[in-house]
């Protein structure tokens, strides 16, 4: 789980054009990077640097594609585990260290950490639920998915 950095706050305007040109459809060509860059007056190394900086300032958590996993045989799940402050940072290292982990979170409720579980088979969803309950000795409640949304939420910064 990662806190965001201060450097949002320091986005110059090109920072801002490129953020907001990566969201929506990206390029399926053999040099992408060149085309997003072409879009907005930078070239292909500029648009790999600055991604590169705002993923390691925390500006960016994350870069790369959404995929429909159930289209592949696979399955994602929401899970919440009420954890004991005196406890978080153990959990969170064990949980976080799975490959399965997609996303982790804290909140504010009794059930304080939220993940995603993403797994290759449905099946695996269960499995491994009951080994992150084996190895951190919390319940993990999964929350599995009822009905699917798009969204399809672009911010502009």
């Amino acid at each position: 789980m990662r806190e965001r950095s201060a450097a949002a706050a320091d986005l110059d305007a090109i920072d801002r054009r490129l953020i907001n040109s990566l969201q929506g459809g990206f390029p399926l060509s053999e040099r992408p990077y060149a085309e997003v860059g072409a879009g907005i007056g930078l070239d292909e190394d500029e648009v790999l640097r600055r991604i590169g900086r705002l993923l390691a300032d925390g500006v960016l958590s994350r870069f790369g594609p959404m995929f429909q996993i159930e289209r592949a045989g696979g399955a994602f799940c929401l899970a919440a585990m009420e954890v004991p402050e005196a406890d978080w940072a153990r959990v969170v290292e064990q949980v976080n260290r799975r490959p399965e982990i997609a996303h982790n979170y804290r909140r504010e409720h009794h059930l304080n950490m939220w993940f995603v579980l993403a797994t290759g088979h449905p099946d695996d969803i269960g499995r491994c639920a009951r080994e992150i309950e084996t190895e951190t000795g919390h319940a993990v409640r999964l929350f599995p998915k009822e009905r699917e949304y798009f969204v399809g939420m672009k911010l502009e910064v």
